[in-house]
């Protein structure tokens, strides 16, 4: 079938359904989800389980083994990793690839399940463990809520009352409050007169607890109703609770007041804090539900917000700390600028180039397939983003290839005197199927990315899609409404009829050289094999590197200080560097945590582990170029003023990289060799002047008073419970109850007056209640000894293994270039036998990301075979076309060492797609060649012709697609990629003319 003259005869059909897709490209593009970069499953869960007064080994012992077991009983399980720390167990489930986004609800509750099967296994005091499947949720929208003057509960109160009002806004999927600072009630116990009146704090426990819980009371008949009994008596004020009448061992009666100062605080020390630009603050974080358009909810909840302003206390702030929806609507208007711009670049080369109507018509017809591509996106829910848009910008230069070739055989059918529509006719009737085999291949070129099973493939994916939709499109176009509205307007004046199309001095000029080279045959392919072979020994000159980091004008600081510090030593740290931070005239606003970090608002974006001395910025500067003066400002200033800090400042990354860029692990099982191999690695690193950021992820040891019971215990009455909460309240203090207050259950806490707690010295005096004796004992008379021992503060397990972690950034941000000098040195250290090592950070995303890609390659390649024997009938096409893809290695190399970039993940994927682009042009050519043999031409002058005749549509499809190219050069994850692609191209198709003519005529021996 000839598709050209079906819609010649059908031109009112072809004409109203051009005019629909326009309308419908415009309809759509308003409606498509705008995100700023695509969103990539986390197949990650976390398992939470507490066990209180556990040191670490005991958790991971007891604890973290039993829920690592039964995770690894999941099927789909990939990895499971593990912290193991005083009093919690967190265990990390990683899934397979090989599962979709859609499978892992089935997981999730397959995963559930199974560790609530060995709840019962805990040991007591443990659990129960809590499965958090939401670990990847992202909080677009994230503000910073102050006021001064305030109390925490106040601010608490406020955010609850935003909360419940923004889930109401539609799009909104959830709300998160960070920060929140536990209110407690303080009994501060006076433990003189409690022992002189013979009272115990396990008795005032069991009394608040009596008085205060919840219980049913049954109910009466009356008469037909039946009405529910409901006492009151629950504390309703401090008052009331320092009322509460105690009965002491001698009989009297007294008032808790008597022997205990009641008051309300918050937790001390805190377990969390946070501070924006100084002052204290709590964290609301406003995620999307799926496909939401980012800048649509996020304008309905800064309106809801302001529809809410009435309601705000005076002196309460939003202070906005991400904002995704500007980020979005910045990029995305970016991104279309870029697409723009290269679309004007494609548009002028083809107006200069192909001559004006040609130029227009083209022009056309690539405006056309990029409004039928925005239809095709909303049919099959593919966002805008910074991927999609790049794939748009990258498909460009390629979506005109075919429209060149059916105009340009139109323009010299037209040229050489015939009628337009029999020009038309002809040229799709020869073209359309070779063309469609070439654009197949051109998605096939794609197709590892979209098949690819990792996070990154899914990053990714949307490039594959985007590429083939349009090609694909591009394809159907050019056969159909090209032919069409060039019969209209490709038309000619008499006087030029009949000349020679080729008769120009570049028609001239390539001519005689592509003739010198097929007399010289064997030349020009040893001269082709030496280039091929100097472009691959210069590409191992070339760094490689995995995702670039973005050029956001944010970046984050994480800090530890020694292990075993507090939250508040942790924060005084944070508000010094804040203050430095608020002078500096690039610095925008500095948001502060101590023993925790962020909401997760960015999705590449994660935060330390959860610990007291662990602290966490996040600062926005003016702009990019400021956020790095700052950045270096900052390290100079940590360095001279806080130089007991270890701080790491990075900017985001983008893609799916993130974290330090080199790190090794060592697994085994114990802990001194693996400290020891921590050491060798750290000397290593540190030998290299470019190792920045060295650290490991277990830190020192830490010091831990160990009170030694022996079994006098049992003689005086005590149990190692009894001593444990004697010590608890004496210095932290014990939980005794619970005080209702509403929706919020606020503990109830005893410990000692300030004045008598936090003293190691009187740690001997501590008084511990004896149930048989009816008294309090010293611990000193209970305890043999008091030992101060050291212990691991925190132990990471992977696959049931213990795992130390050493980590190093570049300071030349050249990752690649200093884990090739250090690897060597770091394999030979001698491991002891139970003791492996293995690589993470860049090199295991990259090897990940690659391996996930480079299984699909095979698959592409058969098919892209198959499809060239198909189309030519023959194997001696598809083997000569086949040679031809190497050729782009040498642009390649050159492309990237003059523009000084490195190879990244996005730069490889330009790489496949060459192939398909160098296939696409070598296709056009040896089908003319064939076609020309077959009417009878001999082969020197069959090749000779053919090269002559293709020369035009294959370098302006090479042209257009590399000057298209031009505007995503400048943009930080596409740039790599650009470099690859224009120079890759532009060298491949000026071989692709020589060499091919000549590879096919040594093969018909011409």
């Amino acid at each position: 079938m000839n598709f050209a003259d079906f819609s010649l005869r059908k031109s009112t059909i072809t004409w109203f359904l051009t005019v629909l897709v326009v309308i419908g490209g415009v309809w759509a593009y308003g409606r498509l989800g705008k995100l700023e970069d695509p969103s990539f499953t986390i197949k990650t869960a976390a398992i939470s389980t507490t066990y209180p007064g556990a040191s670490p080994r005991e958790v991971e012992e007891e604890v973290t083994a039993l829920i690592e077991s039964a995770a690894q009983k999941l099927g789909q399980t990939d990895k499971v990793r593990s912290l193991s720390k005083e009093g919690v167990s967190i265990v990390y489930v990683d899934i397979k690839d090989t599962y979709t986004a859609k499978d892992l609800p089935q997981i999730w509750d397959e995963l559930r399940r199974k560790i609530s099967d060995i709840q019962s296994s805990l040991p007591p005091g443990a659990g129960p463990s809590v499965v958090n499947d939401d670990y990847g949720d992202v909080f677009g929208v994230y503000f910073a809520l102050t006021g001064d003057g305030y109390t925490f509960r106040e601010l608490e109160d406020h955010g609850d009352f935003l909360r419940r009002e923004l889930l109401l806004v539609p799009g909104v999927a959830k709300v998160e409050i960070a920060g929140i600072q536990q209110e407690v009630i303080y009994l501060e116990m006076d433990r003189t007169r409690m022992a002189a009146l013979g009272i115990s704090l396990d008795e005032i426990s069991n009394l608040l607890s009596a008085q205060n819980v919840v219980t049913g009371a049954g109910s009466a008949a009356v008469g037909p109703e039946l009405l529910r009994i409901a006492p009151t008596g629950y504390f309703s004020s401090l008052d009331v609770l320092e009322n509460l009448l105690l009965r002491a061992g001698s009989g009297q009666t007294l008032r808790l007041g008597d022997i205990a100062s009641v008051s309300r605080g918050y937790m001390e020390p805190p377990a969390r804090a946070m501070r924006f630009n100084g002052k204290p603050a709590l964290g609301i974080g406003v995620s999307n539900v799926d496909g939401g358009n980012v800048i649509t909810i996020g304008e309905a909840v800064k309106q809801r917000l302001r529809e809410l302003l009435p309601r705000t206390p005076v002196g309460m702030e939003m202070h906005l700390i991400y904002y995704q929806a500007d980020t979005v609507k910045e990029s995305i208007d970016n991104f279309v600028t870029n697409l723009l711009e290269a679309l004007a670049i494609v548009i002028g080369i083809l107006l200069v180039f192909m001559g004006l109507r040609s130029g227009l018509l083209i022009g056309a017809m690539l405006l056309l397939t990029i409004l039928a591509t925005f239809v095709a996106m909303k049919l099959a829910a593919i966002d805008l983003h910074s991927i999609s848009l790049g794939a748009l910008i990258i498909a460009l230069g390629m979506l005109v290839d075919n429209a060149i070739v059916v105009a340009d055989g139109i323009l010299v059918g037209v040229e050489q005197g015939k009628d337009p529509a029999a020009a038309a006719r002809e040229v799709v009737g020869q073209t359309q199927m070779p063309l469609l085999g070439a654009t197949i291949i051109a998605v096939i070129a794609f197709a590892p990315i979209g098949l690819s099973p990792d996070s990154t493939g899914e990053y990714c994916r949307s490039l594959f899609q985007v590429v083939g939709i349009s090609l694909m499109l591009s394809w159907l176009l050019a056969v159909t409404v090209t032919p069409l509205a060039g019969a209209a307007v490709l038309r000619t004046t008499k006087s030029a009829v009949s000349t020679d199309p080729y008769g120009t001095p570049i028609y001239r000029a390539y001519r005689n050289f592509l003739r010198i080279c097929l007399t010289r045959r064997k030349t020009v392919i040893a001269s082709v094999f030496v280039l091929l072979v100097l472009s691959m020994a210069a590409f191992s000159m070339v760094d490689k590197s995995f995702f670039p980091n973005s050029t956001s004008p944010m970046f984050t600081v994480d800090f530890w200080r020694i292990r075993g510090t507090g939250v508040e030593a942790t924060l005084d740290d944070g508000r010094r560097m804040q203050a430095f931070l608020s002078v500096q005239p690039e610095t925008k606003s500095v948001a502060v945590y101590a023993g925790e970090g962020a909401l997760r608002f960015i999705l590449t974006y994660t935060p330390g582990d959860p610990a007291s001395n662990y602290g966490h910025l996040i600062v926005e500067a003016t702009d990019s170029e400021g956020a790095e003066r700052l950045k270096s400002r900052l390290a100079e200033f940590v360095r001279a003023e806080l130089p007991h800090l270890d701080p790491r400042i990075r900017s985001f990354s983008k893609g799916t990289g993130g974290g330090a860029k080199v790190q090794v692990r060592f697994l085994g099982e114990d802990p001194d060799t693996l400290r020891d191999l921590r050491n060798k690695a750290v000397a290593v690193l540190k030998e290299d002047p470019d190792s920045i950021n060295i650290r490991d992820n277990w830190g020192e040891r830490v010091k831990v008073i160990r009170p030694v019971l022996g079994d006098t215990i049992q003689e005086l009455g005590l149990t190692r419970k009894d001593v444990a909460n004697a010590l608890k309240a004496s210095y932290s203090g014990l939980r005794v109850g619970l005080f209702r207050e509403g929706e919020k259950l606020v503990p109830m806490m005893a410990r000692l007056p300030a004045e008598e707690r936090g003293s190691l010295e009187n740690l001997g005096e501590t008084q511990i209640w004896s149930t048989l004796s009816r008294r309090y004992i010293p611990l000193a008379q209970a305890a043999q000894d008091i030992e101060v021992t050291a212990e691991d503060p925190a132990v990471y397990r992977i696959n049931r293994m213990r795992a130390l972690t050493v980590e190093a950034d570049s300071g030349s941000g050249s990752a690649a270039a200093l884990f090739s000098r250090v690897r060597e040195k770091i394999e030979s250290l001698p491991l002891p036998p139970g003791t492996t090592m293995e690589w993470g950070g860049e090199y295991e995303n990259s090897r990940k990301a690659q391996g996930g890609l480079m299984g699909m390659i095979p698959v592409a390649f058969m098919v892209i075979v198959v499809i060239l024997v198909a189309l030519f009938n023959g194997l001696r096409q598809p083997l000569i076309i086949l040679l031809c893809l190497p050729l782009s290695v040498m642009g390649l190399s050159v492309g990237l060492l003059v523009m000084g970039k490195s190879f990244d993940f996005l730069a490889l994927l330009g790489f496949l797609s060459l192939a398909g682009m160098l296939i696409k042009n070598a296709i056009v050519l040896i089908d003319q060649i064939d076609l020309e043999i077959r009417l009878g031409k001999a082969p020197f002058d069959a090749i000779l012709d053919s090269g002559i005749s293709r020369c035009r549509p294959v370098m302006m499809a090479a042209l257009t697609t590399v000057l298209g190219m031009i505007p995503l050069y400048f943009d930080v994850l596409f740039s790599a990629m650009a470099v690859t692609i224009m120079f890759g191209l532009s060298f491949a198709t000026v071989l692709t003319l020589v060499v091919v003519p000549v590879l096919y005529a040594e093969a018909l021996k011409a």
